[in-house]
């Protein structure tokens, strides 16, 4: 009896936990405008949600299946986030700012075929360059890379792009 009350709790915490998953996957690819999945994912999501509900619904008194539901949803949250870090799906905006080296990161970004754009701005103490890169999600840790090995103190920002259309891009060439 016991061995049934900790495996009906283990269920719904692995039920929780992949409708959990599904649903944070789904929501980035929406973000990333990849919507031809995500109808797909819903679905399977929300019949998962309907199992796991019901079996902690009409078990109410049993503190297990309460504890494997929320404890599901928590792993799933964490499941998520791997699985979309692992998919590193879509294309960020590089901006950098650096005081004193941003023609060697532009060298750098343009030689390891990066392409890059530059503006001239003022900042707090005088006159900056920004450098503008958009590139894969699957290349932040490289481009942070070339950044750091000339300018470890510069000034980094990511922004998640939504849809990029054409543009010089890293080793896929023209859009």
């Amino acid at each position: 009896m016991v061995w049934i009350v900790i495996g009906n709790a283990l269920l719904i915490f692995c039920l929780r936990m992949i409708g959990v998953a599904l649903g944070t996957v789904r929501m980035i690819l929406i973000g990333r405008g990849q919507r031809k999945i995500a109808p797909l994912l819903g679905f399977i999501e929300s019949t998962i949600w309907v199992v796991a509900i019901s079996q902690v619904i009409t078990n109410l008194d049993n503190i297990f299946n309460i504890l494997g539901y929320s404890g599901g949803f928590a792993a799933g949250t964490l499941v998520g986030m791997w699985i979309e870090n692992k998919l590193a799906m879509g294309y960020v905006e590089i901006n950098v700012i650096s005081m004193a080296h941003d023609s060697e990161i532009v060298k750098k970004l343009r030689q390891a075929d990066y392409g890059v754009t530059e503006f001239s701005g003022s900042g707090q103490t005088g006159a900056v360059n920004k450098i503008a890169t958009i590139v894969s999600r699957k290349d932040i840790k490289t481009v942070f890379q070339l950044v750091n090995k000339v300018d470890p103190q510069s000034f980094i920002i990511v922004d998640d792009m939504a849809v990029v259309k054409r543009g010089y891009m890293h080793v896929r060439g023209i859009l």
